[in-house]
């Protein structure tokens, strides 16, 4: 039988190239490697890798909420406090025996003093008889016991009811993952932070409740609700002051990433009261059982103390290791990486030189 050398030629090229092809396929694909059992090295990129088996002895301690100084200053001085009139809010100061002084809101309309009386930026109030008489930074009760010293020298009974009608003085912001941000007044009613999202309408379902930046006069705090439970207090207990600001973060700070052969490849979210490893398998529809090498499940998280890349491996085959994972509390960034079986990548490789093959017929009828 004669051969044409140049159709061999070209054959065997595109062989080549198949092969080529299906090499790069293999390398272009997500896959560990070559790791080593346990132990430190540094990858070619020049990071710092500490790679361990997951087991009893090495698996993390379940993240204890540690005791913040701040924060602890931040709960004992934000205690629940009698409302001090601030400058700003509207006083309705009513003299029950003297009604052409103070009248009522609806006997004289044209009287300046019928809607109430405002406190000026100094703090004073304008008063018939008495002037200018100071108001803010004092309790009503406080307020109530001087006016009415001050109107003993011009009235032989007098007996101010006073009460505050207007809260233009105190106020909160909020803002970040809350359906209704804003500014909000606090009244004679102590706001807590609980109570403030609150009245922003609450998180969003993006929000992430226990990632909160609380600011006052200048001073950021990180707090979380879960993380306060955990303390032995509530988010019930801070009280707010005039000035505080509120930010409530997205979730989007707050995830887990999945990679490799996972039945759904998407983000996790961590929910407020934690994930484990068990959990993110399970959001992600647990593993490919086409593809997926149970023996070869891989954590990879940064550990900002020691400037390394911690991987932990463990290997799904064996039922005790579910308890394992369920104990294995995840943290936010945390990637989760799924080896495909070594059948897999040879499929995949026959899958990229198959169209080069039926080339190879193409140029064999030739």
């Amino acid at each position: 039988m004669f051969f044409n050398s140049s159709k061999l030629l070209s054959v065997a090229s595109v062989l080549a190239i198949s092969i080529l092809t299906g090499c790069s396929s293999i390398n272009a694909g997500l896959q560990a490697g070559e790791l080593p059992p346990n132990g430190t090295f540094i990858a070619e990129n020049g990071l710092h890798f500490n790679i361990q088996p997951l087991n009893l002895a090495t698996l993390p301690p379940k993240q204890a909420a540690i005791p913040n100084s701040n924060l602890a200053q931040l709960i004992r001085s934000s205690g629940r406090a009698e409302y001090r009139i601030a400058e700003g809010d509207i006083l309705s100061i009513v003299l029950t025996g003297y009604p052409n002084i103070t009248p009522l809101a609806a006997s004289d309309s044209s009287n300046p003093y019928v809607s109430g009386f405002p406190v000026d930026q100094q703090g004073f109030v304008q008063f018939p008889l008495v002037g200018r008489i100071k108001a803010s930074g004092m309790s009503v009760p406080q307020f109530t016991a001087n006016l009415q010293k001050q109107l003993q020298r011009y009235l032989k009974y007098s007996d101010p009811q006073v009460k505050i009608v207007n809260y233009r003085g105190n106020k909160f912001f909020i803002d970040g993952e809350v359906k209704q941000p804003g500014e909000f007044p606090i009244n004679d009613e102590p706001v807590s932070l609980y109570s403030a999202i609150s009245m922003a309408g609450g998180a969003t379902p993006t929000g992430d409740s226990n990632n909160i930046v609380f600011n006052r006069k200048g001073i950021s705090y990180n707090i979380g609700l879960q993380s306060l439970r955990e303390l032995g207090t509530s988010a019930n207990q801070i009280y707010l002051q005039d000035g505080d600001s509120i930010h409530v973060n997205s979730q989007d700070r707050n995830k887990i990433y999945v990679l490799g052969e996972f039945g759904r490849v998407e983000p996790v979210p961590i929910k407020e009261q934690g994930i484990s490893l068990a959990q993110v398998l399970g959001e992600s529809k647990g593993l490919d059982s086409n593809t997926a090498n149970a023996a070869k499940i891989y954590v990879v998280r940064d550990n900002l103390n020691t400037r390394t890349t911690d991987i932990y491996y463990v290997d799904m085959q064996t039922i005790t290791s579910f308890a394992l994972a369920n104990r294995f509390e995840m943290h936010p960034n945390d990637i989760v990486y799924v080896d495909p079986t070594g059948l897999t990548r040879w499929n995949r490789v026959i899958s990229a030189i198959l169209p080069s093959t039926s080339a190879v017929s193409i140029l064999s009828g030739l």
